[in-house]
């Protein structure tokens, strides 16, 4: 094994914590308990739509620019706040402010550093937008470790689509056999790797997945120099 790469959202940069953080940050900003019960019933609702919303992106359905500003338009909506001002407000103002938050999951640049050192290269294949994404990757410090980073948008498609996969492991000049994917997603990130003949590593720290739901799980990053002996 020669190359490895990695999802980003959710398996080294923690997603769900600095969406958070970012969200919480514009509900202040724009007095939004003038409108909203609490942060935390805002936040409960806009999670689901959010999700519901990049399932719909991920097939196509809708638009990055329609994602951007639907999830906070229907979040408003759901509970009567009808306002195209703080809509809008909400959509740049988090894209903004987000890629900017620099929460890792625990042992991410330990691990990364770890796998450099056994001279491993290091990739990212992510379905996030390209604009961010590298500032996600800057500001968190993630960004010297990586050679290839591909976003999906790129390409057309999103993960699981095999050309996903094929143009990452073009520009890596890697082939197959020495290739490892590692992320969160079973769907787009081990489904997706699979159907384009690469074998894969499942990230799960909260426990969604049940036990041997995939050969290789793992729970925490460090667990990833390990398991590759292993594979």
């Amino acid at each position: 094994m020669k190359h490895l790469f990695f999802d980003l959202d959710r398996t080294l940069w923690d997603f769900d914590k600095n969406s958070e953080s970012a969200l919480e940050i514009l509900y202040d900003q724009l007095d939004l308990h003038n409108h909203l019960r609490s942060f935390r019933s805002f936040h409960t609702k806009y999670k689901k739509i959010n999700a519901d919303l990049w399932y719909q992106y991920a097939k196509g359905r809708i638009t990055k620019d329609e994602l951007r500003t639907k999830r906070f338009r229907d979040t408003f909506a759901h509970f009567d706040v009808k306002s195209e001002e703080l809509t809008s407000k909400m959509a740049d103002g988090y894209i903004n402010l987000s890629p900017y938050q620099t929460r890792l999951f625990p042992n991410a640049l330990e691990t990364l550093t770890a796998l450099k050192e056994d001279n491993f290269e290091l990739h990212i294949i992510t379905n996030g937008f390209k604009e961010v994404q590298f500032i996600k990757l800057e500001k968190s410090g993630l960004l010297p470790y990586f050679d290839i980073i591909l976003c999906s948008e790129e390409v057309g498609r999103n993960k699981p689509a095999r050309i996903v996969f094929d143009t990452a492991l073009e520009r890596a000049n890697a082939k197959v056999s020495e290739s490892i994917m590692i992320g969160d997603s079973y769907e787009a990130d081990i489904k997706g790797a699979e159907n384009a003949g690469m074998r894969s590593i499942l990230f799960d720290p909260a426990r969604e997945h049940r036990e041997g739901a995939h050969k290789w799980h793992i729970h925490s990053l460090d667990q990833i120099p390990d398991t590759l002996t292993w594979m």
